[in-house]
């Protein structure tokens, strides 16, 4: 028997977008370098290395990001009890919605994300930094 999905991506993402603050990309590059605001990269590391980074932003794969938020978690990273705004970015900024009201619903406060994600930064002018090559 054929699947059916009943909501679909872009209802979760219109579900999202409704509960978070969502950051147009010039608004996120004027909070670059602050110390009171943390950007979290939720990008594949194949696409941190193709793309570059946005300098000082934490890595965090999308998949583990419930796990690193929870202090609870075998898998928990302090850097997510720190009393800063959490920026999320993906790509293109559907991944970070998500993410972004994923992480508010668990408790993670204040949270937004980027519209237009990593894309939308670096077309902007953002400050991107390449990825270090392996060796």
């Amino acid at each position: 028997m054929p699947q059916t999905i009943t909501r679909g991506y872009k209802t979760l993402l219109d579900e999202a977008r409704a509960k978070i603050r969502t950051l147009p990309t010039q608004e996120a590059i004027s909070l670059h370098g602050r110390e009171d605001v943390l950007f979290v990269d939720l990008r594949d590391p194949r696409e941190l290395e193709r793309e570059g980074r946005i300098p000082g932003a934490v890595h965090c794969p999308r998949g583990m990001l419930e796990f690193w938020i929870d202090p609870e978690s075998p898998y928990h990273k302090p850097v997510f009890v720190q009393d800063k705004t959490f920026v999320f970015f993906c790509a293109g900024g559907w991944r970070s919605a998500l993410s972004a009201a994923t992480a508010q619903e668990m408790g993670l406060k204040p949270v937004a994300h980027i519209e237009g994600g990593f894309t939308a930064w670096k077309d902007a002018g953002g400050p991107v930094e390449k990825s270090e090559e392996k060796s």
